[in-house]
């Protein structure tokens, strides 16, 4: 769901995974129509960094619990 999000309104991604000012700056970019591509693509990134940041931390977790 989140990756139809940063496809069409890449600014929301940034605001649901934690990062408002990177959400603010996007929006900015997004408003422009040449700017909309690179903002889409700047969201599908930063989301799939926030995917693994995510599985690192949960490994983590589980490796410090056993």
């Amino acid at each position: 769901m989140r990756l139809i999000i940063a496809i069409f309104l890449p600014f929301l991604v940034f605001f649901t995974i934690g990062r408002p000012l990177a959400g603010i700056v996007c929006l900015i970019l997004q408003i422009t129509l040449i700017g909309w591509l690179p903002a889409a693509i700047w969201a599908v990134y930063a989301l799939s960094q926030y995917k693994t940041d995510v599985k690192i931390r949960k490994a983590l977790d589980q490796r410090g619990q056993a």
